[in-house]
């Protein structure tokens, strides 16, 4: 029986999971919040060069049946969107951050909603452009149920996407969290030129950071060494098509913040995140140093000077 997945949010990487899903031999339905405004002349205007086939159903009326619901909206938006859903059906969620004000992750939002529902994360080193093209990638789709892991992976799984099954959402949902507070700090390295054996310092201590955090929200501190964590970090760090990445370098060169955003049509999920995860952290007693300095960089706290100062007076330990 061909599985019917549902994907919503058709910004660049809900368009590519839409398209994957179709390549993998699902029956596809994208919700978009415009859909008329999705294709004006055949074209996508998130993933340039692509045309989405007609048998991806674009719409504007959010799903009542599925088999699987991949959620690609915004962190930010995730409460509100999901909200609005009735159909039951296992809900994945695609996107990465913490909530502002709840300081919830993805799953426990879905938890809040629908508590009855199974539900999940779905994260690794993906930009959205290469998945959508068949770029040869792996992510993993983690549920606290690994049965039910594997049989949603196989839904999404073809010979250019790997999906791997998990059984720690909440290490995955920590990682893709982390991953873009460390990226700005990665960027902001390179911009203000401290050179690469800084950009991979952080990157390394990131990883410790993202390990803690991990251990203190119950899951397993082993996923940091796996696709949603050094592969994700890695990626986000160095690549220059992550929005994250590219906003720190943009910082690190003394461009105000506000004016970076204001020249964007995309989301940099780690601006919103950075204070969010540096709270939850703090309400855990984890120490997180990297995050706290991004997080107080971002909401002008401290300068670019000072951030820097902070994390190299940092007593020496034992690694």
């Amino acid at each position: 029986m061909t599985p019917r997945i549902a994907v919503i949010g058709a910004g660049a990487w809900g368009t590519a999971l839409a398209l994957q899903a179709a390549r993998a031999g699902a029956t596809v339905s994208l919700w978009a919040r415009d859909p008329g405004a999705l294709q004006p002349d055949g074209c996508m205007r998130r993933l340039p060069g692509l045309m989405l086939p007609h048998k991806i159903e674009v719409t504007g009326t959010l799903p009542t049946r599925a088999d699987l619901v991949l959620l690609a909206v915004p962190m930010q938006q995730l409460r509100r969107i999901a909200g609005q859903l009735t159909l039951e059906a296992p809900l994945i969620a695609c996107c990465k951050g913490v909530e502002s004000g709840t300081l919830c992750l993805p799953g426990e939002v879905l938890a809040d909603l629908h508590p009855g529902l199974p539900r999940g994360m779905l994260s690794g080193p993906n930009f959205a452009g290469e998945v959508a093209r068949a770029l040869p990638a792996a992510s993993v789709l983690a549920c606290s149920d690994a049965a039910l892991a594997g049989r949603l992976a196989r839904m999404l799984a073809t010979a250019s996407f790997r999906v791997y099954a998990g059984d720690d959402p909440v290490g995955v949902e920590a990682g893709g969290a982390a991953k873009n507070v460390i990226a700005i700090a990665a960027g902001a390295a390179m911009g203000s030129g401290a050179g690469e054996n800084a950009r991979a310092a952080l990157i390394t201590r990131g990883i410790a950071e993202l390990g803690r955090l991990i251990a203190a929200l119950g899951g397993k501190p082993a996923t940091a060494a796996g696709l949603s964590g050094v592969g994700d970090l890695v990626l986000t760090c160095t690549g220059p098509g992550s929005r994250n990445y590219s906003l720190g370098v943009a910082l690190g060169e003394g461009i105000v913040l506000q004016d970076i955003l204001a020249g964007r049509s995309t989301v940099a999920e780690g601006v919103e995140t950075a204070p969010a995860l540096a709270a939850r952290a703090a309400s855990m007693g984890v120490s997180v140093p990297i995050i706290e300095a991004v997080a107080a960089l971002l909401t002008g706290r401290i300068g670019l000077a000072e951030a820097r100062e902070r994390l190299l007076a940092r007593p020496l330990g034992i690694e």
